[in-house]
């Protein structure tokens, strides 16, 4: 009897942790919901919608990193290691290379820089390596039915991404991406993807997770969007007991590097590169990657 109980216990165990990390998104009221809502304001077939939503699984990794993401865990020392590496810059250069005709046109016709554009990149993917291992739909859903602090933001990212699945005619299960469920080679989230990104190659397909220039313009044209301003100043670090004559608006920003605490100015153009990710820290490493990759301050 007593190895009978166990083997009960040991087979519920494995049962119910194959359910979790397999998702069963269908069975929640949230998702229930989700789908009616899918079905009769969007026109999806609710038949298609329990298939994908029964598909996706729930991953607690991606919990786990979005719960404590590098912005917020780290200073500006340790973050700058990370993407300010001789091997980036290398390899920014080689992108930068191979795609200056795509970055020349999105230069001119957006007026954002090739190296910040080259930068973005560099950062979120180092220039198209590693675009993400978790599956969108995984992450999403997750997020949308099993994360309450931000659950209303990811169900609306569930909504945009089904819909950009519907109107770029790939299969929802497929593509992969990051623990937020970012995508290609710029990491746009399916909003940002929906409204901003462009077909710059001009095939009749806005493709971020294969064309670099798709990529390249669909940047470009975010900070476009973003109101950054052509030729304008960045960020510049202030020295000691230095007086500033300011003329443009510019905020201080401080960050620390070890046990020493640095001042710059941050200007317009900084502010945007946060609507890319709101983290000083993210803008801050975006433009020094741009300045290493031949950007004059």
């Amino acid at each position: 009897m007593k190895r009978y109980l166990v083997l009960l216990l040991l087979v519920t165990w494995i049962t119910a942790g194959y359910g979790a990390e397999n998702g069963h998104f269908t069975q929640s009221a949230g998702a229930r919901a989700f789908i009616d809502e899918m079905a009769e304001k969007e026109g999806f077939e609710r038949e298609a919608l329990r298939n994908w939503l029964g598909a996706a699984r729930h991953k607690q990794s991606v919990i786990d990193r979005i719960s404590a993401p590098a912005e917020k865990v780290l200073e500006w020392g340790e973050y700058r290691k990370i993407f300010l590496t001789e091997s980036r810059v290398k390899q920014g250069r080689a992108f930068m290379e191979r795609h200056a005709e795509a970055l020349r046109r999105a230069e001119s016709a957006f007026g954002v820089p090739r190296e910040i554009v080259t930068a973005i990149i560099g950062i979120e993917t180092f220039y198209g390596r590693h675009k993400g291992n978790d599956r969108v739909l995984d992450a999403l859903a997750t997020l949308a039915f099993d994360y309450p602090p931000r659950s209303d933001f990811f169900r609306d990212e569930l909504r945009q991404y089904l819909l950009l699945a519907r109107e770029q005619g790939f299969d929802p299960e497929k593509p992969k991406g990051s623990y937020a469920g970012a995508m290609g080679y710029g990491q746009f989230i399916a909003s940002s993807y929906r409204h901003y990104a462009v077909d710059f190659d001009g095939d009749g397909l806005v493709d971020l997770f294969d064309s670099p220039t798709d990529a390249i313009g669909s940047v470009a044209n975010y900070f476009y969007e973003h109101n950054w301003r052509r030729s304008q100043p960045v960020a510049r670090r202030l020295q000691e007991r230095e007086g500033v004559a300011l003329v443009l608006p510019a905020r201080l920003l401080v960050l620390k590097d070890g046990n020493e605490r640095l001042h710059w100015l941050a200007y317009h153009n900084f502010d945007v590169i946060t609507r890319y990710n709101h983290s000083e820290l993210y803008a801050m490493a975006a433009w020094q990657l741009a300045r290493s990759l031949g950007l004059d301050e």
